[in-house]
């Protein structure tokens, strides 16, 4: 399994509406691609910030890769009204040995 993780910060007063927007046009993108098991949002509470880490899920490096190249451009041109800072992206290998409670979830 891989996963891309994404860092930003999301205007505090439009998180309504960026989540909103994720929910009615980023998530029908994501549930299209081929590979994409999940994504898991965190939004970080108890700060005058709109920190926003998330974390999709990828059956392999491949499919991740792929959807960065063909429509990552478009995601991201949703989500830049709502932003107040780039979006940083990093890629990891998820050792699924570790966590066999969560796939076993996934895979429900």
């Amino acid at each position: 399994m891989f996963a891309r993780i994404l860092a930003f910060e999301v205007k505090l007063e439009e998180k309504e509406e960026f989540v909103k927007a994720v929910n009615d046009h980023v998530l029908p993108i994501l549930k299209k691609q081929v590979g994409f098991l999940e994504t898991l949002p965190f939004f970080q509470n108890k700060t005058k910030q709109g920190k926003v880490l998330a974390i999709s899920l990828w059956t392999t490096r491949h499919d991740a890769e792929r959807y960065e190249r063909e429509f990552y451009p478009r995601v991201l041109d949703i989500l830049k009204p709502f932003l107040t800072k780039p979006v940083e992206v990093s890629y990891y290998d998820l050792e699924t040995t570790l966590c066999d409670r969560f796939v076993d979830a996934l895979a429900v």
